[in-house]
């Protein structure tokens, strides 16, 4: 078995991304340069190429291009799913993290595989934009967290506004301070990109932190049901399984699938299983107010009293004003 590709690969440093561009060749990799070097860092071990029209065009990281079109048709079955759900709490909200979620797909798409190339006056512009729509849907999510303790009405204008007016601020900030660090301007520098790191890096993490704390105390405090925690804590697992094999063994799996696929594509396809988790984990605590479903009808379940004879029947009215937990005080 083929050993790790690790004498060439740069060492861990915190503010620098010569580790992780060793790693998978992220989208900003190629625009940013080791201090060591005053160059881009490589991988250490990338996947193959495909040859275009007799060598005129490569197509590259093509095992990771489908998954991701496997990823962007799966978003979209799950958006269709939220809309569908026209009652839910939160549904509004969460529905906006899979459309970011999305964009970034195709983004990603246009980036990793070349067909924008890195050569190119406005690949820069791209691998910005990237850059700010990545940070900006985990604190879509972050705020996703928020939404269940009901600090303000879900679905309503001042809910939704201020989701849509964070989101972008966060994205415009990650997107300047990263054309500047590109562009070698404004104090910022492509050799010591400590600002972008900590946008790029730092927050995310913190983000996903905030919202599997706010889950699990939302789930503990609000919900009889525990089973909702096993697809939070099953998503976080997926994800952080994402960048393990991306950023640590990348260059090891890439050796090993002699090249044909590469730490990224391991990290694409557990990224996506994180995310399927994130709509399972929304499913599982919230439900439709079936008195104001679709077909606009109510609808009655009898519920028997154990202690009663199987003649005896309550019936009850499950009604509300909106969509709820699985839990009749929420």
């Amino acid at each position: 078995m083929p050993a790790p590709i690790l004498s060439n690969a740069p060492s861990f440093a915190f503010g620098s991304f010569d580790f992780l561009c060793s790693q998978s060749p992220l989208p900003l990799c190629s625009l940013l340069q080791s201090a060591a070097t005053l160059a881009p860092v490589e991988p250490t071990c990338y996947a193959r190429n495909i040859d275009i029209n007799s060598g005129s065009y490569l197509l590259f990281e093509p095992a990771t291009l489908f998954v991701q079109i496997i990823a962007l048709l799966m978003t979209l079955v799950m958006i269709f799913y939220i809309r569908s759900k026209y009652t839910a709490v939160g549904r509004k909200e969460i529905v906006m993290f899979f459309y970011m979620y999305a964009v970034t797909i195709i983004l990603d798409f246009l980036l990793v595989g070349g067909i924008i190339p890195p050569a190119s006056v406005v690949f820069k512009y791209f691998a910005a934009l990237h850059a700010g729509l990545f940070v900006s849907t985990f604190w879509c999510l972050m705020y996703n967290g928020i939404v269940g303790f009901q600090w303000t009405e879900d679905g309503t204008s001042k809910s939704l506004w201020t989701l849509r007016l964070s989101t972008l601020a966060v994205l415009l900030i990650t997107f300047t301070v990263s054309i500047l660090t590109f562009l070698n301007i404004a104090g910022l520098s492509s050799t010591s990109p400590m600002g972008l790191y900590i946008l790029y890096i730092i927050f995310p993490a913190l983000f996903l932190i905030v919202y599997v704390i706010l889950q699990i105390v939302l789930v503990v405090a609000t919900l009889d049901d525990r089973w909702p925690l096993g697809d939070l804590l099953f998503g976080l697992f997926f994800f952080l399984l994402g960048l393990v094999t991306e950023f640590v063994l990348g260059s090891y799996l890439c050796e090993v699938a002699t090249h044909y696929v590469d730490g990224m594509f391991f990290g694409t396809i557990f990224t996506l299983l994180g995310v399927m988790l994130v709509y399972k984990f929304w499913d599982s605590i919230t439900k439709e107010d079936l008195e104001f479903a679709v077909s606009g009808k109510a609808n009655v379940w009898e519920q028997r009293n154990p202690l009663l004879g199987d003649d005896e029947v309550v019936g009850s009215l499950v009604g509300g004003n909106g969509g709820g937990m699985h839990n009749e005080n929420w």
